[in-house]
């Protein structure tokens, strides 16, 4: 059997955690930048605040409705999200972390028992340890408990947070009542041609024949099919080093000083160390990005990028900001406001077993100076030490001006209980 668990309104429940005089109240939280809404308490859905609404047209609407509006505060949620999924691995050690609030669950060897009532536990015990409410669908494949967690979110009075499909017949009901827009991996494009062949549930999509599912889509619809037969094909995902990493943001405001770029950049590519360092690899290329703001109509648009190849593999911020820093410096025009920059690093090789050049290689100080400073950092969880050509005060510079409080990961905006 598998499980999925999804942490309702997840950004909105973080900030009622810690604030219990939000219970009830309708909730919004923005991107980046404090662009548009991209979370919404059921309270902020019921009055008709859309997704993606740009809140400087729907902020006369949030202040009406007594909508509270909240910069989104990634270290809380961040952290919040890991102690849910630690909690999770108390029960079964096969967890897959699928988003910041969702993670698959595996139970193998779990025979006679009730998983409603574990189910149950699973949300009693995040509840009562986090504060986060959930919803835990459970059935015996991944794209069956996608649909078994949407019926116990739809329907929290007869379900109580949790519906199993433990039987051909609520599998068959349930699949009736999903409509095909609604099933796990099924965007858009796949969606239009399934409803041109007559599908309009889940249950129509698996009447279809699968020889011709293979030779019409591919195999990953017919994987997604006998999984809502009951036949699981879509297993839990083993965790993969990825091929690049990126780190791109938009910047608060525009800008055209040279030296602020050249600043943004160098924290972006250290970021990207981190992440290389993390995972155990190097890079052989730098990309770096540069681009004005596309939506000024009053000023020249922009885009560039360069392209940087290194003579060695490397995971040292020390190099790959400095690479970044001139690459950007070459690719910047004056008279320009840029909007936004970004570091990419690829052509990644494991730290430990890569091809050594005879005249080119890294200075071997580096490896012990990353070292101490993630140590240092990790520790404190925080980027204390930086180098010398970022910001020393801020990691990322973004508009945040409704920014709650980082309650678990910042010692000085622990509550204080009086």
């Amino acid at each position: 059997m598998y499980a999925l668990v999804d942490c309702n309104n997840f950004y909105a429940s973080c900030e009622r955690v810690f604030n219990p005089n939000l219970h009830h109240k309708p909730i919004a939280i923005l991107s980046n930048n404090d662009g548009c809404v991209i979370s919404r308490s059921d309270e902020a859905k019921a009055l008709g605040l859309p997704m993606g609404a740009p809140i400087f047209k729907w902020e006369g609407f949030c202040k009406i409705n007594d909508i509270q509006v909240f910069s989104s505060n990634y270290p809380l949620y961040g952290d919040m999200s890991n102690r849910v999924m630690k909690i999770l691995e108390q029960f079964t050690p096969d967890v897959e972390v699928y988003s910041i609030d969702e993670a698959f669950l595996e139970f193998i060897g779990f025979k006679n028992y009730d998983f409603n009532d574990y189910g149950n536990q699973i949300r009693k015990r995040i509840l009562k340890w986090i504060g986060i409410p959930t919803c835990v669908g459970i059935a015996p494949t991944k794209a069956l408990s996608k649909i078994a967690n949407k019926i116990a979110r739809k329907f929290p009075e007869q379900t109580k947070g949790v519906y199993v499909i433990d039987s051909d017949e609520k599998r068959i009901k349930a699949l009736k009542w999903t409509k095909i827009e609604d099933v796990w991996g099924i965007g858009w494009g796949l969606q239009k041609r399934l409803k041109a062949n007559g599908c309009k549930t889940a249950f129509d999509f698996i009447q279809l024949n699968d020889d011709w599912v293979r030779k019409t889509f591919s195999i990953t619809e017919w994987k997604l099919k006998k999984d809502l037969e009951g036949n699981p094909k879509i297993l839990l995902d083993e965790p993969k080093n990825k091929r690049a990493i990126a780190t791109t943001r938009s910047f608060d405001y525009s800008y055209n000083d040279l030296n602020y770029i050249k600043e943004r950049v160098s924290t972006f590519a250290t970021r990207c160390a981190e992440k290389l360092r993390k995972q155990g690899s190097s890079c052989h290329m730098i990309i770096v990005t540069l681009r004005s703001d596309p939506f000024r109509k009053d000023a020249e648009r922009y885009r560039a990028s360069k392209h940087v190849s290194l003579t060695f593999p490397t995971d040292s911020s020390l190099v790959i900001s400095n690479e970044a820093v001139k690459a950007v410096s070459s690719i910047f025009k004056k008279g320009i406001h840029y909007k936004k920059a970004g570091v990419i690093v690829t052509g990644l090789v494991p730290s430990d077993n890569y091809q050594l050049d005879m005249f080119e290689h890294e200075d071997p100080k580096h490896k012990s100076l990353m070292s101490a400073i993630d140590g240092l950092n990790n520790k404190y969880r925080e980027s204390k030490i930086k180098i010398g050509n970022q910001d020393l005060k801020r990691t990322w510079k973004m508009r945040q001006e409704r920014l709650s409080p980082k309650y678990t990961t910042n010692f000085n905006d622990i509550i204080s209980v009086k």
